[in-house]
């Protein structure tokens, strides 16, 4: 995984490893003479400049933050006057250490003529260079830019972009590689080369990383002795060398938060700015999946994952159905990569890799479009995978973290073709045995289209004894008893509605839907007596579709030899399904007979 972010980060890196893009906040602009000029706000740049691996205990030479370049803290102010000496005492030691440390690097380059203004804002000419500065900053910046990384600047040029500083900084780089190679044997676990030292430092900080620290999180590290095995010391631990580190760290930072800006008009016709990422997607709010691929290549088909578009998918079809998959002998094909991560404080958690040829790759998304694809009202419908994940959280709980597991083990089945854990059925299970009531009063339809798309794929996916799988549509063949006692509990429904009207208080769905799927035997012998009273009552106001409904029960009842005493986990998806299936069926049927009609009116889309 690491060599795969290694060999993706060398490939969109630019420059010296000595440098590395770093975002401009505000340039502080001075004169010849190293007095203070003036601030400027700068919109959302990144420029090279001199790369650090971490920022603790380190500072950047000419571009850093407020606290080393100006000494500045804007907390010390807002201390209570009864608790100021103490805490602002720790404060500034800590402010004149960052301080003291930007001063340090900046006199390992004194010897630089084009630095002059900026040893003189700060030693010579200090009291028009650093003081005032110091007093105009919260004047001309504002407080959230006062955040960001501050750049010397002389009129149009800034310092540090300056090819002499670059020259500077690179040669330090390289004389600091050398001596660290200098009898160094460590070979890297990565690259398989000794071209660059192993040593105990910080790889970089990952940033972005769903649930994780807003200053970073590391992918390695070793910050404990129970982690340090044969007298290594920290991150020697892990023999990657500071070439491979700096490469899957930018790949990885990259991959986490490439993307764009776009607008969105809202329903208001309101327009609303929002961030499209291009290599991730967010599966909840704890974790994220970033995905690319070894050699540049096209991979749109992965965005039908979310935004399903059924002309597409067709081309899908065609496409797999009719591609050449021979390939060239001593050739390796294209490599398609997916790596899903959390926060755990510090630290990345990674929560699963995946490593497959685009050949597989859109073989196993065509496959899992036709394994989810599920007939609703009318037409095949496929559920985006975001809305699939959702069947079986927690409405009830704000921060439930289902819908990010679950979400975890769909993107699995779609990209390696695997089979998901029956865990996630009883938890749609869950779902649909709680009634869930609307804004305005009216219950709810149970068994969705997203949940029936849902159930069918993990029956069919677990079904490992070869049996008849589960069709997306009603299938009069399928004589399993579960499937029969879910369309049987339909009609008896359809029986109900149609004889009582639709506004009932509580129909049989709600007071038995759960007994019914799970003990069918006890269930099933009070609803036989409540159908047949509820046949008795719409032969007097509806004779024609009376007798339809009573011969499509009993037909039903005939493929069933008996009701089973008790259903298991997977049994009890099969009941939803065919509790779905009949629901969709009379919805079809409805259509074209007019007798059906009322079953139209009293079932909810």
């Amino acid at each position: 995984m690491i060599k795969e972010l290694a060999e993706f980060g060398k490939r969109i890196r630019k420059g010296h490893d000595a440098l590395k893009d770093e975002p401009i906040s505000v340039d502080l602009v001075i004169n010849e003479d190293g007095s203070f000029h003036s601030f400027s706000v700068i919109d959302k740049i990144s420029r090279p400049a001199e790369a650090i691996t971490s920022k603790k205990g380190k500072a950047r030479l000419l571009l850093d933050k407020a606290s080393e370049v100006l000494n500045y803290s804007g907390f010390c102010s807002n201390i209570p006057e009864n608790e100021k000496s103490e805490k602002q005492n720790k404060a500034e030691s800590a402010l004149q250490y960052k301080h003291q440390l930007f001063l340090k690097k900046l006199q390992l380059y004194k010897e630089l003529d084009v630095l002059k203004p900026v040893f003189d804002f700060y030693y010579d000419n200090r009291e028009n260079g650093l003081d005032k500065a110091f007093r105009e900053f919260e004047n001309q910046v504002g407080e959230k830019d006062r955040l960001g990384n501050i750049a010397f600047r002389i009129k149009d040029d800034r310092l540090h972009e300056q090819q002499v500083v670059y020259n500077a900084i690179i040669e330090k780089f390289e004389i600091e590689q050398a001596a660290q190679l200098s009898g160094q044997q460590k070979v890297c676990s990565i690259c398989g080369k000794s071209d660059f030292p192993v040593l105990d430092q910080p790889h970089g900080m990952i940033k972005r990383v769903p649930d994780g620290q807003k200053a970073g999180c590391a992918l390695v590290s070793y910050n404990e002795k129970a982690f340090e095995s044969y007298n290594l010391k920290g991150n020697d631990n892990s023999s990657i060398c500071t070439n491979c580190a700096k490469n899957y760290v930018e790949g990885l930072n990259w991959l986490l938060a490439n993307g764009s800006e776009n607008t969105i008009t809202d329903k208001k016709g309101k327009e609303k700015q929002y961030f499209s990422f291009t290599n991730r997607k967010n599966l909840g709010s704890d974790t994220a999946n970033i995905y690319w691929t070894r050699e540049e290549e096209s991979i749109d088909d992965i965005h039908l994952l979310d935004n399903p578009d059924p002309g597409e998918i067709t081309k899908l079809f065609d496409s797999v159905s009719q591609g050449d998959k021979r390939t060239v002998r001593g050739i390796k094909p294209n490599q398609f990569y997916s790596l899903t991560l959390s926060g755990a404080a510090a630290r990345i958690a990674v929560r699963d890799w995946i490593e497959i040829s685009l050949d597989d790759y859109r073989n196993n998304i065509a496959k899992w479009f036709k394994e989810i694809a599920i007939h609703a009202y009318g037409e095949t419908r496929y559920a985006p995978l975001h809305l699939l994940a959702m069947a079986g959280q927690n409405v009830k709980s704000v921060n439930d973290q289902t819908k990010a597991r679950i979400a975890t083990h769909l993107w699995n089945a779609a990209l390696k073709n695997s089979t998901p854990p029956l865990w996630i059925l009883a938890a749609i299970l869950k779902r649909i045995r709680f009634t869930e009531s609307s804004e305005n009063g009216e219950i709810k339809d149970p068994v969705t289209p997203d949940r029936a798309a849902l159930i069918r794929f993990i029956l069919n996916r677990n079904n490992k004894n070869g049996g008849i799988m589960i069709k997306e549509q009603n299938d009069p063949n399928d004589k399993s008893p579960a499937i029969v006692c879910g369309k049987i509990f339909a009609v008896m429904e359809s029986i109900q509605r149609a004889a009582q009207g639709k506004d009932l208080n509580a129909g049989i769905r709600e007071r038995f839907f759960s007994f019914a799927s799970t003990s069918p035997a006890p269930a099933y012998g009070r609803l036989m007596k409540l159908s047949q009273n509820h046949i008795s009552k719409l032969k007097h106001d509806k004779p024609g579709l009376a007798v339809l409904l009573d011969r499509q029960l009993q037909e039903l009842c005939n493929n069933i030899d008996g009701f089973p005493t008790i259903f298991s986990l997977e049994e009890q998806g099969q009941f939803a399904l065919g509790y779905y299936h009949q629901k969709q069926q009379d919805y079809d049927n409805a259509k074209i007979n007019k007798e059906l009609q009322p079953l139209l009116e009293n079932q909810e889309d």
